[in-house]
This record gives structure tokens, sequence and C-alpha cells, in this order.
């Protein structure tokens, strides 16, 4: 089979899409955001794709952008963060049921005050793993759009928040510079490579929900979990999958009228006020029954994305071995049963009544 050369008017759609989000994810990381590639390159292409421009991503590039981003969360996972989650049960236990509570509230609020379909609901309503949930968004056909922009609110509005939230009560002190350079091996990172590839197209062969971007994770995780790997991609190439998957989800925004805009907003905000609300309950009755801090407690508990909140405890000094043991808990919680969910409520319209899902707040329409 011949390699696919697209035309050259879509080829200037597809370098202006990534040029845009270059721009936006770099412009927003000179402010200092943890996670500003995939939220600048998202809102940036997604502002573009609203002005009317022919955002595009071509399929090929959005699967290696899966694998890539797979890789990357796959090597957050540590030897230590592994035995970290069997040092502190307890709470462990609690953020486990936070995560649960936290999933059902929202996915109801979603439902029952905004009217989401029951696959963007549930999508929309995930605490965390937003680079898992975009992917399985664009495989099963759900509202990227308005699921993008909940998800990508909840980590702006924390990594905002957060800070600023406990500095006021004198919980933080204050930021520091997180740049480092780690060279990667090139016989680690070929060995990750592999292995992860292997694991992705096995999931991908199985169907598994996202199983591009799940296989990868679980390669990666393996491997530096267990130790025998301590590099992931060189930079270059991690920062361009994650700008690719911002531009994935930014290209969904075409077509979206300022009147659903609006809607998806109000639903952002409100997710987020519900989400929150559960996260903090929880993180009160650990404060107040274990001896940990209450920093340490909140930025575990916050449902943000895993690397950012390791980023947020690093640069506030907090353990971030307690932050990372929990966000990695609740990471494998949340990716498995959102994943094994979706599939089940993405089946069940069409097989049950011949439809598919529309758009958040409009039920579903004939095939």
């Amino acid at each position: 089979m011949p390699p696919y050369f697209p035309p050259p008017r879509e080829f200037m759609q597809v370098a202006e899409t990534m040029l845009i989000a270059a721009a936006g994810g770099i412009g927003l990381n000179l402010f200092g955001f943890p996670g500003a590639l995939v939220s600048g390159s998202m809102l940036a292409v997604a502002t573009a794709a609203l002005a009317g421009r022919p955002m595009k991503v071509p399929f090929p590039l959005a699967r290696l952008c899966f694998v890539l981003v797979g890789i990357l969360l796959g090597a957050v996972v540590t030897p230590e963060t592994l035995r970290g989650i069997a040092t502190w049960p307890a709470s462990i236990a609690l953020l486990v049921v936070s995560a649960i509570c936290m999933f059902v509230a929202t996915t109801c609020y979603l439902r029952l005050v905004h009217h989401w379909d029951p696959l963007s609901a549930l999508l929309g309503a995930s605490p965390g793993s937003m680079a898992q949930v975009l992917a399985l968004s664009a495989e099963f056909g759900a509202d990227l759009g308005g699921i993008a922009i909940v998800q990508v609110m909840r980590v702006l509005l924390i990594v905002l928040g957060l800070p600023a939230g406990l500095a006021l009560f004198g919980s933080a002190v204050g930021l520091s510079s997180l740049r480092g350079v780690t060279e990667p091996s090139l016989a680690e990172l070929a060995l990750l490579i592999v292995v992860s590839a292997i694991a992705a197209t096995v999931m991908l062969r199985i169907r598994f929900p996202g199983g591009l971007m799940f296989g990868a994770m679980a390669g990666s995780g393996f491997l530096h979990g267990m130790g025998w790997v301590h590099s992931s991609l060189p930079w270059w190439a991690g920062s361009a999958a994650v700008l690719t998957l911002g531009a994935v989800a930014g290209a969904r925004f075409t077509n979206v009228s300022g009147r659903m805009l609006l809607r998806y907003l109000g639903a952002a905000f409100g997710s987020f006020a519900v989400a929150v609300t559960v996260a903090a309950s929880f993180a009160a009755v650990v404060a107040q029954t274990l001896p940990f801090r209450i920093a340490d407690v909140t930025v575990a508990f916050a449902p943000g994305a895993q690397d950012t909140m390791m980023v947020l405890a690093l640069a506030m000094h907090l353990d971030p071995v307690y932050v990372g043991a929990h966000h990695l808990a609740r990471f494998l919680v949340v990716s498995f049963s959102v994943a094994l969910v979706a599939r089940r409520t993405a089946r069940r319209a069409p097989a049950s009544t011949g439809k598919r899902w529309k758009r958040p707040g409009q039920g579903t329409f004939d095939d």
C-alpha cells in the first residue's frame, strides 16, 4: 500500500493547525502554567476553529500522538510511588472512594442539570486522566468540544486557584523553578518505545477502549514501575505529542455556536464546583483523622492531572511521594473505570435503539 501524501490544500491546513497549536501551548507555557502545552494548544486551535479557520489533524498523526502521550503518562509511575500506595492504605482508600463519589456526583450533575447524554457526561465527569478522556471521546464519537472545555477548565481552575488558596491559609511557600534536564539513555529509550508500541498494538487489536494510549501507558508504566527504565521521551518529542493532542481536541470546536459555548462554560464551572466540593470533603476528613499536612492532603485529593499536581507539589515544597502515590492510585482507578464504562455506555444506545449520541443537551439522533 503506497504511503499517503495529503494534497497541498490539506497539508496547508494541517501546517496551520500545528503552528497555531504550538503558538498557543508555548505562549501559555511562558506564563508558567503547569499543563500549559495541552491546554494552550487546545485553546488556541479551538479559538481559530470558532473563528472559521479550517483546523485539521490527520488520523495517522493523531494515532502516533496517542502512543507518545501514553508513554509520557506511564513515565510518572516509579517504584517510590508504587511503594507509597502500600505505605498509606487508609489515605489511599479514602482517595479511591473520593474519586468514585466525585465521578458519580459530577456525572449526575451533568446529566440532570445540563441534560448531557450519558457518554459525554461520563467522560466530562472524569476526575483526571484528561489525555485518555480526550482520546476516548474522539474514538467513541462523543462531543469532544464540550468534554474538552469541561476538562481543561477544571485543570486551569485548579492550577490557578490551588496555590493561591493554600497561600491564603498559610499552607504553602513560594513557588520555585522546576526546570531540569534528564538525558534519556538510548538503550532505555529503545526498550521503552518497543515495549510501549507492542502493548499499544495489542490493546488496539483486542479493541480495548483508547487502546493505543492505554497500551502505551501500560507498557511504559510497567517498565518505569519495575525500575528497569528511568528516562522518558526526549523533551521535544513529548512536547510535540502533547501539542498535537491539544490540536486534536481544539479542532473539534468547528461549528460550535456561541450559545453552545456558553452552555459548555456553565457545565464546566458547575461540574468543577461539584468535584471540588466532594474532594474538599474527603480531604478534610483525612486531614482531621490522619497525621498528614493539610497542604499535602489538599493537593493529593485535588481533581487535577497527575503530572500537573506533581509539578505543583514540587513547586510548593510539598511531599511529592505522598502526592504522587495518591494521584497514581486515582489515575489507575479512573483510567480503568472510564475506559470500561465508556465502552459499555457507547454501545448501549446503538444496540438498543439504533441511535447515536448527539451533542450534550440534545439527546440522541437517528443514524
